[in-house]
């Protein structure tokens, strides 16, 4: 049994000044607000939810993207509400978000 029900690690790789990179596209910000928003559910901890912050997973050219263990499911994502939808369906409800997926 994972330690986590569900790992979340958001590429916040940040490259060199024009090259394309998920923390131009606000990946760090937004990792900290699906931080919060899993806190605030009370879903953070053993045997819940896990939100990390990760270095290049090289799918920039996709981002910015996130990956969701242990099902390995890979999502690019906009805004706030983006990441609140793979909250709701994925973390909390258990269904993949097919528009979110790449």
């Amino acid at each position: 049994m994972s330690y986590f029900k569900h790992h979340v690690f958001f590429c916040c790789n940040q490259r060199e000044a024009g090259d394309t990179c998920c923390n131009n596209q606000g990946a760090s910000v937004l990792q900290a607000y699906a931080k919060e928003r899993i806190a605030a559910l009370g879903l953070k901890g053993k045997g819940k939810v896990r939100i990390n912050k990760a270095g290049c997973l090289d799918r920039c050219d996709d981002g910015p993207v996130m990956v969701v263990y242990p099902e390995a499911v890979w999502y690019t994502f906009v805004d706030q509400q983006d990441v609140d939808e793979i909250i709701n369906e994925h973390l909390v409800g258990g269904r993949v978000v097919d528009r979110l997926r790449i």
